[in-house]
């Protein structure tokens, strides 16, 4: 095949083309094939056709099989060609072709057979070559293969001559800057703006990387001398054309440019106002870079004015013209000074290279001279260069060392300029300033006494001993003259150890500076600025990079540099492989727990086979090896950065989030110290040279390996104690138990409940036999872990324990899976309560009905029949009583019910509305505007269209909505469908034509030919599918009720009836064509991209195609710049940027993916028929249309920035403002108690009517509890699926009042004898106080009801703990009580009764069961009567007691004062916020972090084993999910129980019993 080349190096071509798509395979995959080869526009059953002829098997195809088919193509005769299209028809020998074959290829490839075809099997189903080609070269047109190969000539071949102008080349064109000075350029313009906040080389971005070089007066002009079309962003079309202005054109180029920087109004003068601030900052600028004065820096700034008017002020009318200016800077050193400043800027800081060895020197000579003479300023960065290069350096730009160079007023001094990625920035971390290859900001050194001369000035340390420099490498020139060579890359190897470091450094520290023998400076190295090494490195490279920073001694105070920085080395764990089931690995923790802290057990534990303890998949270390560390990276850090600076920069480094990485100081295998005081430096917390350090990074679960191996070899590593502020103690995650730890932390902040177990109050009264308690083990296991967290001795534990004791009594929060916080909560409290319930044996209560009794009465009754069954302190501290109301609406019959609650579970009004963001384009032109809509969440687009019509002030008629996605239209929602979020893209209006009234007018049809001319049909009256009624192309119309449409738009042409509304318009898409230096075929060279927004272009059956290009540059002339006047632009004086054509693009026809042309066949590889700018009919026809921009036009005229600009209606803010607007904690509150209709399918059994009726219910509160906890319901469920609200809920922290949703009062006389009488049985007083106990209760059928509601409605629910029995709130009153704290996650059920003890191994274990366990049994309960089944239930319940059995239950002792209680209502209850449960995440994952005030008034931060002080401001209240809240003034003390002669529990057998449970956990194992 390599004779049909030309040229050889179209062989080349081929081969790198190959290379670069297939890589080092010598076969090509189909797929590429078909992309890079053929490319989009040969149909893929065609395409796969040409592979498999070619060669191409599964395997691929070879590069000699590719080259030989494409010569094959492209230049071979058409007998070959012809042999080659036999061979797609021939049989498997290849001498003939059978009928059959023939007719099934062509159905496939053509989807039809030509009736030529039988004139070629005339003489029987078989045909041979000769008979075939004989017949195919008289029919080229029979079928596509031949159309393409032998009938329509060339359309592709192997080489394409055309070239398109690159973009460089364009700006080369138009600047004074060379195509290589370009590319180089852009490298460093992408580093710049990478380090912008926005994105965006904006004025925050630009003055951040000039000043305070630039003087801060003058950084806002010369910004906007850059940005000529004044959009806030330099691009890099802004960037070359200004640094070309300023630093490569003549002097008067240069002096326009900096006119430019002083024109603040940009009208083309300098007012006098103008004048007068450059005159000041010009002065500045002076006294910053000069030393040597001159006559006009000591005059007064009005008088220089003055004299400048007075002399170059030629039109005399108080202002200067550029001419004006342009005379008087020639004289002026002011403006030769600032000339110069900026030339060095543009070529330091902007990365411009210099154009000579000598201009290069001296600019790093200026820029050295004025860092020399600001001095070592803390902050700053200087980098050290070995004397060898920088010798070399100096001798070839020809480096000047003559003290008159200071008064040169060409030498520009500049101080260091803080890049975005620079110390100065806004970045929290000093270290993300060496982004580009150089080391980190944070590698700082020990003292540098010793190594910098005692009094050394900066000066010293820039130019000290230079003359003693002499070793130049030059050789002669042809000429005799010397010649010095380019210096290579700056070589620092020589200041560095010979020894490689032990492992990869992370701040880029090329090497540990050699101390023997010992470096000095001026001999052995120099030190220079970050900005000038910046630019060094940017020009020349470098082996490796030496930062050292500019510190403050701590002792001398003094700046000094640090020349020897810390160097730490960092371990990390080895990476762990999967985790085994979740028993394994609580056996083998579990197993060091009791070899650790129950030495009775150990040695029996030993001789248990426990496999799992050594499967290798486990995640935890094994009890006989701790966790191994491996030395991964290395680093130095300044001794006076501190360990937050090291932990950010280290995040931000390995890409790991702070809050997932924390930094251990390694002292030896087993004695590790947690950095958890970020503030402390290196030198403070004396860390020495090569210290080890730990870097923990957080496991998938949650939890720390660092502390999972503690857990597992806790026998062997031992835990120092550490004194801490007690209660400040966090707890570790064992796998995804944040859930249990913020529960835990948040009770054990309950100060009250903590007394009473750290005080050992516990111990008296653990029940043991409880049948629906732990036996004792939950309060025991808690009671232990509270003391160690009030010990103060631990940062923090492992509730190993604990979490083993609620696994084995609730085993659905065992294993490694997120849990609901509020479910643990609910069963830690019920736990609680029944291992410390004092009612040994429950009495049978019996329910009665309210029947008309005052609901004092009632509720009283209720209460104390509660308290008969359930007596703890968690009953008296955190239960209360809710009244629940049903009435029927046929009778009017109540039915109230009292029943206890231990939280409040409130609704969070689940928001059924979607916020909608849609962009309108309108055909004016103007800039597209950005709208907000409120919806409903099942609302059609018809309704969208209406709200945004009244918004736009367009008729929904005239919107068209698309969803746009690549720059292209991808789909048209139908008005009949519901709103749905666009899953690519986003979604946009445009503006179409306002229809017409049905045109008499009858389009003619346009047909096309082979070759896409178009002719026109003779047939006047048949429909013109091409150009239809009001022009409106068929293939846009997302409407036919016939046949199907992908994506909304059809495949094939669509007849549309006259009257549609969608007529009149085209769609249109920007186009650019993209060089390949790389290809296979011709039509692969410059392949089409689509960018920017489409456009609709109207169009009727009147449309000039002059009309369309009218209407697209309507729409489009904002995104071109328009063509600046001489004098105000920045490209270069002598060249013509005039483009030369009426508009800037041409239009063409195309199919709607706008890669090929919508007229010409396939094999024509036609990117688009021209649409010719004239004045004749638009036929477009059945096509969509390509804006394709001229490239110059692109490069220089094309506003990338402004295609992005949407201007914000204020419906957006008011939308968004509206979907996250807060809800207080009292509207939730007030939905809680709200009135709400039960549906047809909750019908109520009145006992009244004695049937079924429809009713409402409503739930009050009656008595609230010392501690209330609140739970915000955030997961429910919502259209089929659980979903977490995000709602923010504001909640005061101080003074919370509930008064206002307690049920209202009314005092009766008759309540005094109830009380005395029911005094009788029940009174008794310790201290002058009442007191009650607490137990279990009956679940309330009216309460049922209430439960049955769709948790779409209010969702109000009465949260009781998952447990056996009720726990309602019992709240003991002392003398003047006022309201306490209470903040507590309600358990999400309403049903507060579980018949026995197995009904808690069979709880609901997540969000979801719960919900749909409360709906099942709230529609159970819905056709109860309100008088029988409480009692039915009751009995159920437990075995019968009397009341007079209470006595020996011992249910008198401590019960509440009946009087007191009653007395409450008359008392405004106040509330303090004091513990928070947060949740952030998503629903199943997320995190749960706890925030709870400490004794002490100090607010902390409980994130499992991290608990760090915080401001209350710091707290993140919007993710709250459970509040607690402790009321006002209230005597805690007084719900000790007295212990005085009473005995202590002996525990011992509940140890063995814990221990022979875990034993056989073991075995089993």
């Amino acid at each position: 095949g390599s004779e049909y080349f030309s040229k050889q190096y179209t062989v080349v071509r081929l081969k790198d083309a190959f290379r670069r798509t297939s890589g080092l395979s010598c076969y090509m995959s189909q797929q590429c094939f078909l992309r890079e080869v053929l490319g989009e526009v040969v149909p893929p059953r065609i395409a796969e056709v040409i592979y498999s002829s070619f060669g191409g098997t599964s395997k691929g195809l070879h590069f000699n099989n590719l080259i030989v088919g494409l010569v094959l193509l492209t230049r071979g005769r058409d007998e070959e060609k012809a042999k080659y299209i036999f061979s797609l028809f021939a049989s498997d020998l290849g001498n003939h072709a059978t009928r059959e074959d023939m007719e099934s290829m062509l159905q496939t490839v053509d989807g039809e057979i030509p009736l030529s075809l039988r004139k070629c099997f005339s003489e029987g189903e078989k045909v041979n070559y000769e008979k075939f080609k004989s017949w195919l070269l008289q029919n080229k047109d029979a079928f596509t293969f031949s159309r393409w190969l032998l009938s329509s000539g060339v359309c592709v071949t192997l080489t394409d001559d055309s070239d398109t102008p690159t973009f460089y080349q364009t700006l080369a064109g138009v600047t004074h800057l060379e195509e290589s000075d370009i590319i180089d350029l852009e490298k460093r313009y992408w580093l710049l703006k990478a380090q912008s906040r926005t994105g965006r080389f904006d004025l925050e971005t630009f003055v951040a990387l000039v000043s305070p070089t630039i003087h801060t007066s003058l950084s806002e002009g010369l910004f906007h001398a850059f940005d000529e079309n004044r959009d806030n962003h330099i691009d890099f079309k802004e960037i070359s054309c200004g640094l070309s202005a300023c630093c490569r054109g003549p002097l008067a180029e240069r002096q326009k440019f900096c006119f430019k920087v002083f024109d603040v109004d940009h009208d083309g003068l300098l007012s006098r106002k103008e004048i007068t601030e450059m005159v000041g900052a010009l002065l500045e600028v002076w006294k910053d870079n000069r030393i040597d004065l001159l006559p006009e820096a000591d005059t007064n700034v009005h008088a220089v004015v003055e004299d400048i008017l007075k002399e170059h002020d030629t039109t005399k009318q108080g202002h200067l013209t550029l001419e004006d200016y342009q005379i008087w800077s020639v004289k002026s050193a002011f403006a030769n000074e600032f000339l110069n400043l900026l030339f060095q800027v543009c070529h330091i800081v902007l990365g411009l290279r210099p154009a000579s060895p000598e201009e290069e020197g001296q600019i790093i000579r200026g820029w050295l001279e004025r860092a020399s003479r600001h001095g070592l300023q803390p902050g700053d960065y200087w980098f050290l260069i070995a004397v060898p290069w920088w010798q070399q350096w100096r001798d070839y730009v020809k480096y000047v060392r003559k003290a008159f160079l200071l008064l040169d007023t060409m030498t520009i001094c500049l101080s260091y300029c803080p890049e975005g990625e620079s110390m100065a920035s806004s970045h929290s971390s000093t270290e993300e300033k060496f982004a580009d290859n150089i080391s980190s900001a944070s590698e700082a050194s020990e003292t540098t006494s010793g190594l910098l001369p005692r009094g050394s000035t900066a000066t010293d340390i820039c130019f000290a001993r230079q003359h003693g420099d002499t070793d130049n490498q030059c050789f002669l020139g042809a000429d005799g003259n010397m010649v010095v060579l380019r210096p290579g890359a700056i070589d620092n190897q020589p200041l560095v150890r010979s020894e490689p470091l032990k492992a990869p450094t992370l701040t880029m520290e090329g090497g540990l500076l050699r101390r023997s023998p010992s470096l000095i400076l001026g001999r052995d190295f120099e030190v220079v600025p970050e900005p000038v090494w910046r630019a060094l490195y940017h020009w020349y490279g470098a082996n490796l990079g030496l930062p050292r920073p500019v510190i403050r001694n701590t002792k001398t105070d003094c700046a000094e540099l640090e020349l020897l920085p810390r160097h730490l080395l960092f371990l990390r764990q080895q990476q762990p492989p999967p985790r085994t089931p979740q028993t394994n690995v609580w056996v083998n923790m579990g197993k060091r727990f009791l070899l650790t802290f129950c030495p009775r057990v150990s040695k029996a534990i030993q001789h248990v086979d426990l496999k799992s303890t050594s499967t290798p998949d486990c995640n935890v270390p094994s009890a006989s090896a701790p966790l191994k560390r491996v030395l991964v990276y290395t680093g130095c850090f300044s001794r006076v950065g501190t360990i937050k600076d090291i932990h950010e920069y280290l995040s931000q480094r390995l890409r790991i989030k702070e809050e997932d990485m924390r930094l251990w100081l390694y002292n030896s295998e087993n004695y590790l110290t947690l950095l958890d005081d970020e503030d402390h430096s290196l030198e403070g917390l004396k860390i020495p040279d090569e210290q080890y350090m730990v870097i923990e990074v957080r496991n998938k679960d949650m939890s720390w390996p660092e502390e999972m191996s503690f857990i597992a070899n806790s026998n062997r590593m031992n835990r120092h104690n550490v004194p801490t502020e007690k209660g400040a103690t966090g707890l570790s995650n064992l796998g995804n138990t944040c859930f249990m730890n913020s529960s835990i932390q948040c009770v054990s902040n309950t100060k009250p409940l903590t007394d009473y177990f750290t005080s050992g109050n516990h111990l008296y009264e653990l029940n043991r036999t409880n049948p629906i308690g732990m036996r004792g083990h939950m309060a025991k296991c808690y009671g232990d872990l509270v003391q160690e967290l009030w010990s103060g001795t631990q940062k923090n534990l492992a509730p190993l324990k604990l979490r083993w004791t609620i696994a084995k009594y609730a085993p659905r929060f065992n294993g490694f899976q997120q849990q609901d916080s509020q479910e643990l909560l609910a069963f830690l409290l019920d736990g609680l309560h029944e291992d410390l319930n004092r009612v040994h044996e429950k009495p049978y209560v019996e329910l009665k009905d309210s029947d008309g009794r005052p609901d004092w009465e009632v509720a009283s009754e209720a209460w104390e029949n509660h308290l008969r069954r359930n007596r703890s302190i968690v009953v008296d501290l955190f239960h209360g009583q809710l009244r629940s109301q049903v009435k029927c609406k046929t009778c009017g019959h109540v039915s109230a019910r009292f029943d206890p609650f231990n939280f409040l579970s409130l609704p969070l009004p689940m928001d059924n509305s979607m916020h909608v963001e849609i962009i309108v384009t309108k055909l004016d032109g103007s800039c597209p505007v950005r709208y907000g809509l409120r919806l409903n969440a099942d609302e059609k687009y018809t309704a969208l269209k209406r709200l945004l019509s009244e918004l736009c002030c367009l008729n929904p008629e005239q919107i068209l909505l698309a969803e746009v996605h690549a720059s292209n239209i991808k789909n048209f929602p139908l008005d009949n469908q519901k709103v749905r979020r666009a899953v690519s893209g986003f979604l946009c209006a445009f503006e179409i034509p306002v229809p017409s009234a049905p045109t008499s007018v009858v389009s003619t049809p346009t047909q096309t030919d082979a070759y896409g001319n178009a002719t026109m049909a003779t047939d006047s009256n048949s429909l013109n599918l091409g150009l239809i009624p009001k022009g409106m192309p068929s293939t846009v119309v997302p409407c036919g009720t016939e046949g199907s449409l992908a994506n909304g738009l059809p495949d094939g042409p669509v007849v549309l009836p006259s009257d549609s509304p969608f007529t009149g318009y085209i769609i249109t898409i920007h186009r650019k064509m993209m060089r390949a230096e790389l290809y296979f075929l011709s039509s692969q060279k410059n392949r089409p991209s689509l960018f920017g927004m489409p456009l609709i272009v109207p169009c009727t059956v009147h449309t000039r195609t002059r009309d369309l290009y009218d209407s697209v540059w309507t729409q489009v002339s904002r995104l071109a710049s328009p063509l600046p006047p001489q004098e105000a632009s920045n490209h270069a004086q002598d060249c013509d940027d005039s483009m030369g054509y009426q508009y800037p693009f041409t239009l063409r026809v195309v199919q709607k993916d706008g890669n090929s042309c919508a007229w010409c066949p396939w094999y024509r590889f036609c990117r688009g028929c021209t649409v010719e700018c004239n004045n004749e009919r638009a036929a477009v026809g059945n096509a969509f249309m390509a804006v394709d921009w001229d490239p110059t036009a692109l490069h220089l005229r094309y506003q990338t920035s402004q295609e992005r600009i949407v201007e914000e209606h204020p419906s957006v803010e008011q939308s968004r403002r509206a979907q996250a607007e807060p809800i207080s904690l009292d509207s939730c509150l007030q939905a809680f108690t709200s009135e709400e209709e039960l549906g047809e399918d909750e019908l109520y059994y009145c006992s009244k009517c004695k049937t079924h009726r429809l009713a409402t219910k409503k739930l009050d509160l009656w008595r609230l509890p010392p501690i209330l906890i609140i739970h915000l319901k955030r997961f429910q469920f919502m259209n089929g699926r659980w979903i977490k609200s995000q709602k923010i809920v504001r909640f005061p922290m101080e003074t919370f009042d509930p008064s206002a949703f307690l049920t209202p009062r009314d005092a009766d006389q008759s309540q005094e004898s109830w009380r005395d009488k029911l005094g009788e049985e029940l009174h008794d007083t310790e201290g002058g106080v009442k007191r009650s106990g607490g137990g279990d209760t009956v679940c309330n059928p009216a309460l049922t009801l209430n439960n049955g509601k769709d948790p779409l409605c209010s969702g109000r629910m009465v949260s009781t703990p998952l447990s056996r029995d009720v726990c309602p709130n019992c709240s003991p009153e002392s003398e003047g009580r006022r309201q306490g704290r209470g903040l507590v996650f309600p358990t999400g059920s309403r049903y507060q009764l579980s018949l026995s003890k197995e009904s808690l191994d069979s709880g609901r274990e997540s969000p979801m069961e719960l919900e749909a366990s409360r709906t099942r049994m709230g529609s159970m309960g819905e056709g109860l009567s309100d008088s029988t089944s409480g009692e039915d239930m009751a009995r159920e319940c437990d075995n019968t007691k009397s009341v007079s059995e209470l006595n020996s239950n011992g249910y008198t002792e401590n019960s509440m004062d009946l009087e007191a209680s009653q007395g409450q209502r008359d008392l405004d209850p106040m509330y303090n916020l004091y513990a928070i449960s947060c949740h952030s995440g998503i629903l199943g994952g997320g995190h749960y972090v706890t925030y709870a005030k400490n004794p002490n008034e100090k607010w902390y931060c409980y994130n499992d084993s991290s608990c760090k002080e915080l401001q209350s401001e710091e707290i993140d209240a919007d993710s709250a999910y459970i509040l607690f809240y402790e009321q006002q003034e209230v005597d805690y003390s007084l719900f000790m129980p007295k212990t005085d002669g009473k005995k202590m529990a002996d525990t011992t057998c509940m140890d063995e019993d814990f221990e022979s449970d875990y034993k056989k956990y073991c075995v089993l194992q």
